[in-house]
C-alpha cells in the first residue's frame, strides 16, 4: 500500500488548508452559531474542492477532511462528498451522473445521508418511501438525502419533494442537523447489489478522516498552550505528566489517521475494505474522544471555558464519536464480520 498523496491530492489539501485557515476563524465560527458558513461553502465550491473529489478519490477526500477538522469548519463538505458525489459517481446511472454531479460539484446542490440503516424506512413497490430518520447531519442545508430502506436499497430523495418533512435538531456539534420524515415520498433508486455496504464503508472512512483532523487541531492547541503557559517559573509542557498525556494523544491521533488512510487507499484500489473501514471508525470513536478530552484537560481551567476554541474541538470529537457508533457496537460488528470470513465453507455455526 502507498499512502503518499499524489501531486493532485497534495495540491488540493494545501488549497483547502489555506481556505479553512483564512475563513474558519474562531470569530467567524462563533458568529455562525449552530448554522453553516455560506461564505466558506461558496469559497470551497468556487475553488473546485468539491468537484475535485471525483478525481482525488477517497484518500484525497480524507486529506481534505483532515484540514476541515483542524478548524472545525461548519460546512456540509463531508456529507456532500460521502453521501453525494462519491456514491453518485460510483453507483449512479449515466443520466444521474450527468444531472447530479455538476450541481453537487458547484455547490448548487448539497447532499447528506440517513446512515446507517436502522430499518425505520420502507419502500413501496412504486418507489415511495415512508418512515423517519431521527437525526440526519446537515439536513437543514441539504437539497438531496441518500436514504437506505429496510432492505438496504439506496434511494435519493429531494428535500423539497412532496411527502418530505424536515425539522431542526440540535446536536452536540453544530452540524445543522434535522429529523427527516417521509410519507409516501417520491425517490429515485441509486445503485444495486452491495451499494449500501460500499457507501457505508466510504462514509465511515471519510468521517474518520474528519476526526483525525479534529484531534490534530485539539492537540495543536494544547501544545501551543502548554508551551507558553508558565507555572512555578517554567512552561507546563516541561512537566512529565503533561508530556505523557500529550504523547498518548499524539499516538491516538496517528492511529486514527493511518487506519483511515489504509481504508481509503483500499477502497480507491477496489480492494475489500469493510473491516478496514470499521477499524478506522473504531479508532476514530474510541481514540477520538480520548484525544479531545486530553486537549481540553491540558488547557486546565481555560479548557472549562465554553467560548474557548478548544471546546469546539471537544464538541466535534464527541459528536463524531456518537455518529460513528460506540466502540463496543463497532467491535461487535467487526467481530461478526471477521467470524463470517473465518467460518469454514458450509459451516453454519
Amino acid at each position: 500500500m502507498d499512502f503518499h498523496p499524489t501531486e493532485e491530492q497534495a495540491a488540493a489539501a494545501d488549497l483547502a488548508a489555506r481556505i479553512f485557515r483564512d475563513l474558519a476563524t474562531h470569530e467567524r465560527l462563533a458568529a455562525a452559531g449552530t448554522g453553516s458558513d455560506a461564505e466558506l461553502w461558496k469559497a470551497l465550491t468556487t475553488a473546485g474542492l468539491t468537484a475535485a473529489v471525483e478525481d482525488v478519490g477517497l484518500l484525497g477526500l480524507v486529506l481534505l477532511l483532515e484540514e476541515q477538522g483542524r478548524t472545525t469548519a461548519q460546512v456540509p463538505y463531508a456529507a456532500t462528498c460521502a453521501y453525494g458525489i462519491l456514491p453518485v459517481a460510483a453507483h449512479g446511472s449515466a443520466e444521474q451522473r450527468a444531472r447530479l454531479l455538476p450541481a453537487l460539484g458547484s455547490g448548487e446542490a448539497v447532499a447528506t445521508g440517513a446512515f446507517p440503516a436502522r430499518g425505520r424506512i420502507t419502500a413501496s413497490p412504486d418507489g415511495r418511501l415512508t418512515g423517519t430518520a431521527p437525526v440526519v447531519p446537515w439536513l437543514r442545508d441539504a437539497t438531496h438525502v441518500l436514504v437506505p430502506d429496510a432492505d438496504r436499497a439506496l434511494w435519493l430523495v429531494r428535500t423539497e419533494a412532496p411527502g418530505v418533512a424536515t425539522a431542526e435538531v440540535e446536536t452536540t456539534a453544530p452540524w445543522s442537523a434535522g429529523c427527516l420524515t417521509l410519507t409516501g415520498a417520491e425517490a429515485e433508486r441509486l445503485g444495486e447489489g452491495r451499494a449500501y455496504e460500499e457507501v457505508l464503508s466510504t462514509a465511515r472512512t471519510a468521517f474518520a478522516g474528519l476526526q483525525a483532523g479534529v484531534c490534530a487541531g485539539s492537540l495543536a492547541r494544547a501544545v501551543e498552550y502548554t508551551s507558553t503557559r508558565e507555572q512555578f517559573g517554567r512552561p507546563l509542557s516541561t512537566n512529565q505528566g503533561v508530556m505523557l498525556r500529550a504523547a498518548d494523544a499524539y499516538m491516538d491521533t496517528e492511529a486514527i489517521r493511518v487506519t483511515a488512510y489504509e481504508a481509503a487507499w483500499r477502497i480507491d484500489e477496489g480492494l475489500p475494505a469493510r473491516e478496514h473501514a470499521l477499524t478506522a471508525s473504531w479508532w476514530a470513536s474510541e481514540a477520538g474522544k480520548r484525544v479531545v478530552h486530553a486537549g481540553q484537560h491540558l488547557h486546565g481551567g481555560m479548557g472549562a471555558d465554553l467560548d474557548h476554541p478548544v471546546h469546539r474541538h471537544f464538541l466535534w470529537g464527541r459528536q463524531l464519536d456518537a455518529y460513528l457508533g460506540c466502540g463496543s457496537e463497532l467491535l461487535a460488528e467487526l467481530g461478526a464480520l471477521l467470524s463470517d470470513h473465518a467460518a469454514p465453507e458450509g459451516d453454519d455455526a
